[in-house]
């Protein structure tokens, strides 16, 4: 399946997965998160470290 989707598309899939996760569960820490992602979108060790970084700025700039 992955092979029908363009390149980053499943990245861009998991960001807004994890964006309305993080809204909606808000218990659970961003690298259970990332995990999640990971194993429901085939996401690469690179693509996890992607968006630990992501959402790390992310969180960075709401605390400002």
């Amino acid at each position: 399946m992955n092979d029908l989707l363009p390149k980053g598309e499943d990245l861009r899939r998991a960001i807004r997965w994890m964006s309305a996760h993080i809204e909606e569960h808000p218990d659970k820490t961003l690298h259970k998160l990332v995990d999640e992602a990971v194993f429901q979108f085939d996401l690469s060790p690179k693509d996890a470290d992607f968006l630990i970084d992501f959402y790390h700025q992310a969180m960075k700039k709401t605390d400002s």
